[in-house]
């Protein structure tokens, strides 16, 4: 990469897939590609890290070679003096130092977007909202009168709390509120007139707490006030949770007359008919992002019975600018093939359950020029099917297919044919040893461009990782390339 491009300003560093459900990148790869960055890209001005986890050695080292200070994120809130964001998206920061350049980073007028941990008190917050007023992002810490030891601090009154949010004139988007405590919630109306989003998935409120709020008749209320909404994610916290009673295609319809300016929706739910689906996609010509998550495998229309190949079909027909699709239910390849047929600007798909054939996915390779990043789970697609996109991988950022039907050889031979495509079989470490024939089924499979070719061995031992086979934690990745270049049947 840094061969290539030689005068880097804005890097973007995304770890494992979000099918992956396992660290597919070693722990330390952020402090590896940092040091090989550091000498070449002297001049960035900004980095955006999301999925990986991150040191205070990986922040020092930024620090000391992006010209921000020396220890850690303390070090880059003292001498930064113009930061004015700083991403750190899904990740867990090991911190070592004090708060007071906390407080300095706080205090500066050019830092417009901020987001805190847990370790943040109610007592803190209070504090920063007081020095911050120019703030326009904040994701807030925890929000009750208890420290992260269980040891109540200071009585903060709500009276208190809300005069500090009194002080922020510019704040747009809140979000955090770790270990909420309700009677501190009113702190924050002050500022909800001129708030565009508001995240509470940060915040302990369980299933039985939402009920009231997040339901059919919560998203009716939605769509008869929030007429300008652009956004909109209904998902549980937890995949286990009960939301049948909670939300179905009565609020996507609501939803759909109301909110005419949606953009963007990720809606889970237990049940859907295509009459919702079809009339969201008549509603929403300007649709970019629509995600719909069924929790139940192979669920039809409830009413109909039918599968959901009309709703999906009207999506892609209606809905001319849509760049990222999930799909989920009953669907046949039929679905598959108005995708492949109309959804010319799709660049992200997700699909799970879903499909008869490997039609159903030779559409989609077929059909969707433009298709960037394709995630596949328990599907029933071969390896006739991944053959269909031979012509396509080169264009595409990455490919997942987990719990389908590839077997090794099928594995190798897209290995052969593309030898700039990194193909990688991934299996459980108590597969360790098992049978690798040409007809051993994979259950992973991870595919993915490489700018710079084919990876060479001494690339992988320089950092201590064997050719054909990484243990990463609890998983054992085989690298099928190695075996095709190295001539190895």
């Amino acid at each position: 990469m840094i061969r290539r491009f030689q005068r880097v300003r804005s890097l973007v560093l995304k770890g494992k897939p979000r099918f992956a459900d396992f660290d597919l990148l070693p722990s330390n790869w952020v402090l590896i590609l940092l040091t090989q960055m550091s000498s070449a890209y002297p001049w960035l001005e900004k980095i955006s890290v999301k999925r990986m986890s991150v040191s205070d050695d990986d922040l020092s080292l930024i620090a000391n070679s992006f010209r921000f200070g020396t220890s850690g994120l303390a070090s880059v809130a003292s001498k930064c003096r113009q930061l004015r964001v700083l991403e750190l998206i899904e990740l867990w920061i090991m911190e070592s130092t004090g708060y007071l350049a906390f407080w300095t980073l706080v205090a500066l007028h050019a830092l417009r977007k901020l987001g805190l941990n847990k370790y943040i008190t109610i007592r803190q917050l209070q504090r920063l909202m007081i020095l911050a007023p120019h703030l326009t992002h904040l994701g807030t810490g925890f929000f009750n009168n208890w420290d992260i030891d269980g040891i109540q601090e200071r009585n903060v009154g709500q009276e208190e709390l809300l005069s500090a949010f009194e002080y922020s004139k510019s704040l747009i988007c809140l979000s955090g509120f770790w270990d909420i405590e309700p009677e501190y919630l009113p702190a924050i109306y002050p500022v909800c007139a001129n708030l565009i989003s508001l995240d509470f998935s940060h915040a302990n409120i369980d299933t039985e707490q939402l009920r009231s709020v997040i339901r059919d008749e919560g998203l009716q209320a939605v769509a008869e006030m929030c007429n300008d909404l652009r956004e909109l994610r209904i998902e549980p916290m937890h995949a286990e949770d009960d939301v049948e009673s909670l939300v179905s295609e009565v609020g996507l319809l609501a939803i759909s007359d109301g909110c005419r300016k949606l953009r963007s929706i990720l809606y889970f739910c237990w049940q859907m008919t295509n009459a919702a689906v079809v009339a969201m996609s008549q509603n929403y010509p300007e649709l970019e992002v629509f995600r719909l998550c069924i929790m139940e495998p192979y669920l039809p229309d409830h009413i109909t019975g039918r599968s959901l190949d009309e709703g999906f079909g009207a999506i892609v027909m209606n809905c001319k600018k849509l760049t990222r699709l999930a799909v989920s239910g009953l669907m046949t390849d039929e679905a598959f093939r108005l995708i492949g047929m109309y959804g010319k600007l799709v660049r992200t798909l997700s699909v799970a359950f879903a499909g008869d054939s490997d039609m159903a996915l030779t559409y989609v390779l077929e059909g969707c020029p433009k298709l960037q990043k394709l995630e596949i789970r328990d599907c029933p697609f071969g390896d006739a099917a991944l053959f269909s996109g031979l012509h396509h991988y080169y264009n595409m950022r990455f490919l997942w297919m987990s719990a389908c039907r590839l077997y090794l050889s099928g594995c190798r031979e897209v290995a052969q044919r593309m030898p700039h495509l990194v193909v990688e079989v991934i299996k459980d470490i108590d597969e360790e040893g098992k049978d690798e024939s040409s007809d051993s089924a994979v259950k992973k499979l991870y595919m993915y461009r490489s700018l710079n070719g084919r990876r060479m061995m001494h690339h992988i031992l320089c950092h201590s990782w064997r050719p054909k086979i990484l243990l990463w934690r609890k998983k054992i990745l085989t690298h099928i390339q190695w075996r095709a270049m190295r001539g190895v049947s």
